[in-house]
């Protein structure tokens, strides 16, 4: 499983590789699992349901899709998914990225926090949402075989990804009530998907 998995979150090109870097430099180590690991999870909703998509816009987009909570890209009074989405495109123009790419990029992270994203308009934004979904509040979880879950999370472990994002969550709608954290803290879901994540690996689910 290891070599597997060393391929299948290998950047599939350098300037999704750096965005790996640049991943690892700013965000924690277990935001950055959570990013490794809903890559891997798109691509294999992506290959179970026969979605094509662009793997290094999704691979750049999926690595800075949290970046907006952390401290130094926290913004003062934009949802994080915005300043994420900010950081992204100013990350893809430092890359030579044409115009539309970098707004895809920055739309791809916008999206994820939506309740779901039609992939006939967007197949990366739905696959990030869909894969984000799974890793943070455990929705669609039943999509993907249980031991391919759980082995993948063996490699790239959980840590205290739910209780430190449950509160991140938390301090951006205390601070940001007009953004859709709001919708995310009040309901739950990151609590929620504790729970199923837990039962899951502890061969419960």
């Amino acid at each position: 499983m290891a070599a597997d998995l060393d391929g299948a979150i290998a950047p599939p090109s350098p300037v999704a590789a750096l965005a790996l870097e640049a991943a690892r430099q700013w965000c924690s180590p277990d935001l950055v699992n959570h990013c490794l690991r809903s890559w891997v999870w798109a691509a294999a909703l992506a290959q179970r349901n026969a979605i094509a998509y662009d793997a290094e816009l999704l691979y750049v987009a999926t690595m800075l899709h949290d970046i907006g909570v952390t401290e130094h890209f926290d913004a003062n009074a934009t949802p994080f998914e915005v300043a994420g989405g900010a950081v992204g495109w100013v990350f893809a123009a430092g890359a030579g990225w044409a115009p539309e790419r970098r707004r895809r990029v920055a739309e791809i992270i916008e999206r994820h926090m939506w309740v779901s994203v039609d992939p006939a308009m967007d197949a990366e934004g739905h696959l990030l949402e869909a894969a984000t979904s799974i890793d943070v509040a455990g929705a669609g979880i039943d999509q993907l075989d249980a031991a391919f879950l759980r082995n993948v999370t063996a490699a790239l472990p959980r840590g205290d990804f739910s209780a430190t994002f449950a509160a991140a969550i938390h301090d951006q709608a205390v601070r940001k009530p007009g953004s859709t954290s709001v919708r995310l803290d009040a309901a739950g879901r990151v609590q929620g998907g504790a729970a199923a994540w837990d039962a899951l690996l502890s061969g419960a689910g």
